[in-house]
């Protein structure tokens, strides 16, 4: 996020019945300044969802300049009256929130689409387990490296089907489940709803947008080593159990294909749904 500006929610409408939220910021004092967010994404239609659980890729990104931000996460957003609220989780770089360029964990939520909300712990959304071993705003290394090696953390953000709270957990590195925190059901707490995950850019028209992912577009050649990506991605029901079959209704959302794109969902038995993302960057 850039120091000194406001964040603010533009709503997006694809069509009548579907819509998508994003984080830009606003336009500075002088006039000068357009934000611009772009996506490489997959989404679901208006309906009765209860959250993904993926694998999601590590990329850093060593060249962000300050007014940029770069991710990948897993989104719900929740039809309240008129407007969407919105819960998110998983990975950026963003220099201007941290004054770094280390990759982080990061949690995100707005309880409507006319207000600005926050990151991790900068006011009341998600609530962190005690003692969790991945808090909002922690840095996670090492991150991959092109064509040499791929790190991943396996997520979830899921209605819990008792407290009906939305639930964040950590599924790797352990033989059980890391239970990371919950946002509260009053963020998220009727349908329809919309869930997406994918990656991310933000920054303004003032500079080149940021690389996205590994920094190269998705050939059809790919492996994990060169691309970045969304792997054994599973749906939740409403009892809170996992099926990888509920993915084929999904839509792609890719709105600057010249600088960033991504591939169909596909299915393996080894990897599980299985989609790659990204991009280059590109002025405008």
């Amino acid at each position: 996020m850039v120091s000194g500006y406001v964040g603010i929610l533009i709503l997006v409408c694809f069509s009548f019945t579907s819509c998508y939220i994003t984080l830009v910021e606003s336009i500075d004092g002088s006039g000068n300044l357009e934000p611009i967010g772009k996506y490489a994404m997959w989404r679901t239609y208006p309906g009765k969802f209860y959250g993904f659980q993926a694998e999601i890729s590590l990329w850093g990104s060593p060249n962000q300049t300050y007014s940029q931000e770069s991710g990948a996460s897993i989104q719900m957003y929740c039809q309240d009256g008129g407007h969407y609220n919105f819960i998110e989780v998983g990975f950026h770089v963003s220099p201007s929130l941290y004054h770094n360029r280390n990759v982080r964990f990061f949690t995100y939520s707005s309880k409507d689409s006319k207000s600005a909300g926050c990151y991790n712990l900068q006011c009341k959304g998600f609530v962190p387990a005690s003692g969790a071993a991945l808090v909002p705003g922690q840095a996670v290394a090492p991150a991959s490296s092109y064509g040499k090696y791929d790190r991943y953390v396996r997520l979830s953000l899921n209605q819990d089907p008792n407290s009906r709270d939305w639930v964040v957990y950590r599924h790797d590195g352990s033989k059980t489940s890391s239970f990371l925190g919950h946002f509260p059901v009053e963020l998220c707490p009727r349908t329809p709803r919309i869930q997406a995950l994918g990656g991310f850019v933000n920054y303004y028209n003032t500079s080149k947008g940021p690389p996205m992912g590994s920094g190269h577009f998705p050939d059809g050649k790919d492996d994990e080593k060169t691309a970045a990506f969304f792997r054994h991605v599973e749906t939740y029901d409403s009892k809170g159990d996992t099926t990888d079959s509920d993915t084929y209704g999904m839509i792609p959302l890719v709105d600057k294909p010249n600088c960033y794109t991504e591939t169909l969902i596909n299915f393996d038995y080894d990897t599980g749904n299985l989609f790659y993302y990204g991009g280059p960057g590109c002025i405008g």
